[in-house]
């Protein structure tokens, strides 16, 4: 059983004790019977009233939760329609009191969703409106008048956040686009002459627009401005080159050069204003020192000539080179030809760079060649010999790769161009097969010389014996021996006479095989004997020096000293 339905059993109880208190005070009053009914009906009139009345308030209520029930799902039908979710569903059978609590907190907590949803669309369109001017960008399209959904919302930031890393990107851009800008305007010393220019040079950066049309702008005014300082220092650097071709070309001390070293760095218009009146101080110095200009000119001219391998031919072709009367014309002349030159040069330098290359490599080759031909080359000490013979070993490996190389690149530049590459007057190939071929028969006329000195030398040998090959040192120890110098005093100063005149002919003395000394009366010889007594003479070399030397009109017999005529 309930408690309220305790509470109602015990309400009548207490309604009957208290009707039967009443009749018992009556009884002893001795009210009587009908004036007790009179006050019965009293009694029933006020409880009545009491609980009618009890009942009315609470039939009030009922109303009451009944209307606030009906009017919150209304309303929270329409909040659901505006936030977009789905309707709210009662859960079971409820009462109606929790009904409507239920009913009305859910009206609430929409309510609240509804007025942040509204709060945060109005924050973004504060934002997007302020992003957008500076941007210069159309507002995001949204109804404000309707709650927005959270898909709507959470597109709304998303953009607004687009907006923000945009504005970002695009002022990061514009200062660093103003600040190359400004350094631009200084280095050409060029003043805002446009509102534009004034508006991104002078203005404060948070109050430019930051447009797509006026970052462009931005970026075509940076690229004339650094377009006028390019030219500006095309033009300074071109007038600096001028200025150290006169300096060398008159020969301009190093005193009055370093005077005008300032202007020799930097584009500004008054850099460029000064380099100017110098280039015409120096022009006027030019036509003053003609001749001197001239013959530097030339010397360059040389220079460039043999850069580009001309030949004797195309060098005499240049007739000012050789006119001797200095004008303005003859001037203009031969700068018309370095210029021609120069850039002939610049257009070809990879090709002239690899001939060059070809051609030291060639000389160093050469110089090996000749150091191997030496016969010199073996007194060396330290290893040199075996270096260098690696070396030219090397060379001779590439000289044939870089001639392949070339081969192949002036191929390439001549179907290009339609026409030979030429080396000092005739085709690249043509000149090193020309240089081999000389080489070649360098070195057969070294070795036909080297061929005949020996052939003269045998015979030289054959006619008056080899010359001593013993090293000059030893040759010098000889008077330190004792018994050497006795057998030679001994033996050979009975002769001293009769070589004497042999000595200064042959600048020293002269060796022979040892033969036996014919006796004066032309009969058959005597061997003679050694001053040793151990070595006969060999009877191979008898033959070959049978015969006498007549010099000077006096016959020069043969005479023997240990195995050796001299």
């Amino acid at each position: 059983m309930r408690r309220s339905e305790v509470l109602a059993e015990e309400s009548i109880v207490c309604l009957q004790k208290a009707l039967n208190h009443l009749r018992e005070i009556w009884e002893l009053i001795g009210i009587p019977e009908d004036q007790r009914l009179q006050r019965t009906e009293v009694v029933k009139k006020h409880i009545k009233e009491l609980l009618d009345m009890m009942i009315a308030e609470e039939e009030s209520l009922k109303e009451r939760l009944i209307k606030s029930i009906s009017v919150c799902q209304k309303e929270l039908s329409t909040l659901c329609s505006e936030l977009r979710v789905e309707p709210f569903q009662e859960e079971g059978e409820t009462t109606i009191l929790q009904l409507e609590k239920d009913l009305r907190t859910q009206v609430e907590l929409m309510r609240k969703q509804k007025k942040e949803r509204k709060q945060e669309l109005k924050l973004l369109q504060e934002q997007d409106q302020e992003l957008c001017e500076i941007l210069c960008m159309p507002r995001y399209d949204i109804d404000s008048a309707s709650v927005p959904s959270l898909e709507e919302l959470n597109q709304f930031r998303q953009h607004v956040t687009t907006l923000r890393e945009t504005k970002a990107s695009r002022r990061e851009e514009f200062v660093s686009i103003k600040r190359q800008i400004i350094l631009c305007m200084e280095e050409l010393d060029h003043t805002p002459d446009t509102s534009f220019e004034r508006d991104v040079v002078c203005e404060d950066e948070d109050a430019f627009c930051l447009s797509l049309e006026n970052i462009a702008t931005l970026q075509k005014l940076l690229r004339q401005l650094e377009m006028r300082k390019s030219q500006n220092e095309a033009v300074c650097e071109g007038l600096r080159a001028q200025i150290r071709e006169l300096w060398d070309r008159l020969q301009i001390p190093e005193e009055e050069r370093e005077a005008v070293a300032t202007i020799m760095s930097g584009s500004k218009a008054k850099v460029r204003k000064a380099l100017q009146l110098e280039v015409d101080r120096l022009e006027e110095l030019k036509m003053q020192n003609m001749k001197k200009v001239i013959e530097a000119i030339r010397v360059e001219l040389v220079q460039y000539w043999d850069q580009c391998f001309y030949s004797q031919e195309q060098r005499q072709a240049f007739a000012p080179f050789y006119a001797e009367d200095y004008t303005e014309n003859l001037l203009q002349l031969h700068d018309a030809e370095i210029v021609q030159l120069k850039n002939y040069y610049e257009v070809h330098k990879e090709l002239f760079e690899g001939v060059q290359k070809w051609e030291e490599t060639w000389r160093l080759f050469l110089e090996f060649e000749r150091k191997a031909s030496d016969p010199n080359r073996f007194t060396n000490r330290g290893g040199n010999l075996l270096k260098e013979e690696k070396q030219r070993a090397k060379l001779q490996k590439m000289l044939p790769k870089l001639e392949e190389e070339l081969k192949a690149r002036i191929e390439l530049w001549e179907q290009e161009h339609s026409k030979a590459f030429m080396v000092n007057g005739q085709k690249f190939m043509e000149y090193v097969a020309e240089q081999w071929e000389m080489h070649r028969l360098e070195k057969e006329r070294a070795k036909q010389e080297r061929q005949l000195k020996n052939k003269k030398q045998t015979e030289t040998e054959m006619l008056y014996g080899s010359a001593p090959r013993t090293p000059s040192k030893r040759r010098g120890l000889a008077p330190n021996t004792p018994g050497k110098a006795r057998k030679l005093n001994t033996t050979t100063m009975s002769n001293a006479t009769a070589n004497s005149s042999i000595r200064p002919i042959f600048g020293g003395t002269i060796y022979h095989s040892p033969v036996s000394r014919l006796p004066p009366s032309g009969s058959k010889p005597v061997a003679a004997s050694t001053c040793s007594g151990k070595k006969t003479p060999r009877t191979g070399r008898h033959g070959a020096n049978k015969e006498n030397l007549e010099l000077n009109g006096s016959i020069l017999s043969a005479r023997t000293f240990k195995g050796f005529q001299i």
